[in-house]
């Protein structure tokens, strides 16, 4: 996690961010540390990532890369400003417990890909359609060594994979039907007879923007249908209020960056 010293929306990248709408930079920081404190509380070690003066959406720690036993797929990012941030990342992965892997290809990380190891044999579900490349699919399959899913994302509001999709243990997945292409929703269907299936009012209040630990699902505060339905699949819903973090477009799991060893 990296948390938001510096976090404003000075320009705009997607649906959600509006530069004529002033963030509350202190409560910013104080539901961060809200959520990496909640974390901590059930079990988790959180690294904490040093932010960057001029690098104002590095609160998405997710972004940064994508790992997977050990191996690290790192980020190309597609719009400039963040472009720097992916040295950041790569400099936390130098760790000689780290395989780091440069990539070629646009890509944005978790944002855009998740790993379900107990699925198919272990299989990584990636989207693409508004920030990674598909190119970035093939490439992280050579690099990770497991299956990569594309499925193709098409509306803009849900730019990025885990605004549309997460995983809640290593079988199964939560996932917005429509914000998929017609074909990508019969490859998920297929794949995930047992999803748990959201509506537009649950992903508009990122309640698939979520982290799972297999037993605790943490998402935010708006997202009360979301968690009622995670609780009749038999998840415990932790609620952590993330309205400011929402104002750049990324909830709980755009903050937090999941490291696979």
């Amino acid at each position: 996690m990296c948390p938001p010293q510096h976090f404003t929306v000075e320009y705009a990248i997607n649906p959600w961010m509006d530069t004529t709408a002033p963030v509350d930079a202190a409560l910013a920081v104080e539901q961060w540390d809200l959520l990496r404190t909640t974390l901590v509380d059930l079990g988790h070690t959180v690294h904490v990532l040093d932010p960057v003066a001029g690098l104002p959406d590095m609160v998405y720690a997710a972004n940064g890369a994508f790992s997977v036993d050990g191996t690290v797929y790192g980020a190309r990012f597609r719009y400039p400003q963040r472009a720097d941030e992916a040295v950041a990342h790569r400099a936390f992965y130098q760790d000689p417990a780290w395989r780091f892997a440069d990539p070629e290809h646009v890509n944005e990380g978790e944002g855009d890909f998740a790993y379900l190891p107990g699925a198919h044999g272990g299989v990584i579900l990636a989207g693409y359609g508004f920030r990674t490349e598909p190119a970035a699919h093939a490439e992280a399959q050579e690099m990770l060594g497991r299956p990569v899913v594309s499925l193709r994302l098409v509306d803009p509001a849900f730019y990025h994979l885990d605004t549309a999709l997460a995983a809640l243990d290593d079988h199964n997945v939560t996932y917005y039907p429509a914000a998929f292409s017609a074909s990508a929703q019969r490859v998920l269907a297929q794949l995930f007879p047992d999803a748990v299936l959201a509506d537009r009012a649950d992903a508009e209040a990122f309640g698939l923007n979520l982290v799972s630990d297999g037993r605790h699902v943490v998402l935010n505060t708006e997202a009360i249908a979301m968690a009622e339905k995670v609780r009749a699949a038999g998840y415990h819903p932790v609620h952590v209020e993330l309205t400011e973090l929402k104002r750049g477009g990324g909830s709980v799991k755009c903050a937090v960056a999941e490291l696979r060893r």
